[in-house]
Formats: C-alpha cells, structure tokens, sequence
C-alpha cells in the first residue's frame, strides 16, 4: 500500500495498493484535479509539487526531472507528479505556481 498526504490540501490522504503508481495517476485516480499542462508526458514542470517528507519513499529522478534540474527549473525538493513513482508515504504539497484557480488550498 502507498499513501500520499497532499499537506497544502487540508492533509488529503490519498491511498491505493501496489507500488510504482505515478503520483499523478494516484492522485488523478482519487479525483483530485492537478495540473499538467503536456498531458503527463514530463515535457514541462505544471505537474511539480514540494516533498515535504518522505522523499526516499519516491522512485528514483527520471531523465526528464534531471533535465529540468539541470536547467534549474525543478528543485532538489522538488519533483514532477507525472515521473515520480510512489514506493511508501510521503507528504507533498502543491507550489504556488502550480495551483489552480478553482480549488482552496490550506496554506
């Protein structure tokens, strides 16, 4: 079983079985909009969120996350929820610039 604690939305647990799932289909599975503005393909970085704790409960960096590191646009806190798999629990929050307009975070 994996679980992701969403800790800018009022601590939404998320919860399924199985190991690997990307943080965004897990959330995606749980009706939790996020954005992704390529479709989930790791061609830009709407999908990143924060690791708060819990980042070696991730998958390792892909190629698409290093690229966007090495540009300095991905943070070492930081991941894309479209490439990050999800091995334990973790908490994780939603940048600034990545939320969206219709949703109420609990900053």
């Amino acid at each position: 079983m994996v679980k992701i604690v969403i800790e800018n939305l009022a601590q939404k647990e998320v919860v399924a079985i199985g190991l690997g799932t990307s943080v965004l289909k897990l959330i995606q599975a749980n009706y939790i909009d996020w954005m992704h503005a390529c479709g989930g393909k790791g061609r830009c970085t709407t999908c990143k969120f924060e690791i708060v704790e819990g980042g070696d409960q991730l998958g390792p960096i892909t190629g698409a996350e290093l690229g966007y590191r090495i540009k300095g646009e991905l943070g070492v806190k930081e991941r894309l929820a479209c490439q990050a798999t999800v091995l334990g629990e973790c908490i994780i929050r939603i940048p600034d610039e990545n939320k969206l307009p219709h949703i109420t975070y609990t900053d």
